[in-house]
């Protein structure tokens, strides 16, 4: 029988959605979890790491600048060159992108307003071990709550994202792209991008907190079981 995968949620100063990746986790997914602190060297023999959402360090000189820098990250890093699965959600995006763990940058929303509320995202491909668990082309209500979701990046970098398929989630009214439903201005619609290996997934909406019918939405669970089925599989 194949082994359930280890995760490992990391926890900035700041960080306040740490609790709610855990609950997911744990009490509906039933995977061993544990928290790792900023300041932590080694993931503790974590094969997935989730970088949540918050305010990390008080979002001082930009989002995800300063938590780039913590000790945890080296240990992130190293992990994903050796392929390991990496999870940024919402400030966990705008660090992976400082740390260069994925091109671009999250930027003031378009309208200079903190937005909160769900949002149509398209799953645009589902050969990456986030998403084996959605239908290509599925739309997913899943919310959003940031104030720097702007995503943007040079031309030459989102033909590359787009010629790559590294595109995960783009924002959507329908199955049909609306360019009313980017709720922040992001180029090209984007919600969410992996990395050229496909094993680091930063994305603005937060999946952990569409994991149940309680919520308003379940379309965020199909992502945590991806990666517990990736994980095994690879085992």
């Amino acid at each position: 029988m194949s082994k359930s995968p280890r995760f490992g949620v990391i926890r900035f100063p700041g960080s306040n959605c740490d609790q709610d990746a855990f609950h997911v986790i744990k009490d509906i997914l039933q995977c061993d979890v544990e928290y790792l602190w900023h300041e932590d060297r080694d993931l503790k023999g974590s094969d997935i790491i989730v970088l949540p959402g918050g305010f990390s360090y008080g979002d001082y000189l930009r989002c995800g600048a300063v938590a780039r820098f913590a000790p945890v990250m080296d240990a992130v890093q190293t992990h994903a060159s050796r392929g390991g699965i990496v999870l940024g959600i919402c400030n966990g995006f705008q660090i992976l992108c400082e740390a260069h763990m994925l091109p671009g940058a999250l930027v003031r929303n378009a309208n200079c307003k903190f937005i909160c509320h769900h949002v149509q995202v398209r799953v645009e491909n589902t050969d990456t071990p986030f998403t084996v668990k959605y239908d290509k082309g599925a739309v997913a209500s899943i919310p959003i709550a940031h104030g720097e979701g702007c995503y943007v990046a040079e031309q030459e970098v989102l033909d590359e994202l787009e010629s790559s398929s590294r595109v995960i989630f783009r924002y959507t009214g329908t199955a049909e792209e609306s360019r009313d439903a980017n709720p922040n201005g992001s180029l090209n619609n984007i919600a969410g991008i992996c990395s050229e290996g496909r094993n680091v997934l930063g994305m603005m909406p937060h999946p952990e907190r569409a994991c149940s019918s309680l919520l308003g939405s379940a379309d965020g669970l199909p992502l945590f079981q991806s990666l517990t089925l990736a994980l095994q599989a690879a085992k």
